[in-house]
């Protein structure tokens, strides 16, 4: 029944964005944890706590979410953070995906993020690196985008990661997800999906 009233739920958002959208269905980002798979539908228990059923897409794209050190980023890195503003114009970086090559300019820009509550996303190329500190402060990052600049601060703690093409063998209950899924043909359907292996749990 938990199942059957998360599909429900589900479903009703995507019919209520539609109808506000007056287009094509949206794509929603869910992030959770896979419960069960098969090899056209899984369950997904939400971090909410929402358990929903969703079909597989026959054309899905995968790719493995896997962490690095932070002094992997260096001037010249495409990367997207995750952050908090701060009161002295500067954002607390909450994660740093570093974007492979072949992803450079996605996304480019500053704005909202639905992580946290007021929570930032900034799309940027790194034009420079302070000093990695011994101490929590970890190091600061100048990003340059089109439009802008931001600096943020990267605590030593925070999550590094980058991605590179995954696979469906990713898909095993308990992985880690971040997934993207739209309705097609009336059914609530994941189209890309970045996933962790061996337990390792995706920043955002």
């Amino acid at each position: 029944m938990q199942q059957r009233r998360a599909f429900a739920a589900f479903c009703a958002f995507f019919l209520a964005t539609s109808i506000a959208a007056a287009q094509t269905p949206p794509v929603v980002r869910m992030r959770g944890n896979i419960v069960s798979v098969t090899p056209t539908s899984m369950v997904v228990k939400d971090r909410s706590g929402e358990v929903v059923d969703l079909l597989i897409s026959d054309k899905l794209v995968v790719s493995e979410v896997y962490p690095i050190r932070l002094e992997d980023i260096k001037p010249g890195s495409y990367i997207g953070t995750a952050a908090m503003p701060q009161a002295d114009g500067t954002q607390r970086a909450i994660a740093v995906s570093v974007f492979p090559e072949a992803a450079r300019g996605t996304g480019e820009g500053h704005r909202l993020f639905d992580l946290l509550p007021q929570s930032t996303m900034t799309n940027a190329t790194v034009d420079d690196v302070g000093t990695i500190s011994n101490s929590a402060a970890g190091r600061t990052l100048k990003l340059k985008y089109k439009d802008g600049e931001k600096t943020v601060i990267v605590p030593a703690d925070v999550p590094v990661v980058t991605s590179r093409p995954g696979d469906r063998s990713l898909l095993v209950p308990g992985a880690s997800v971040s997934l993207f899924a739209q309705e097609v043909a009336g059914k609530p359907t994941v189209l890309r999906l970045n996933a962790g292996k061996n337990g390792f749990a995706l920043p955002y």
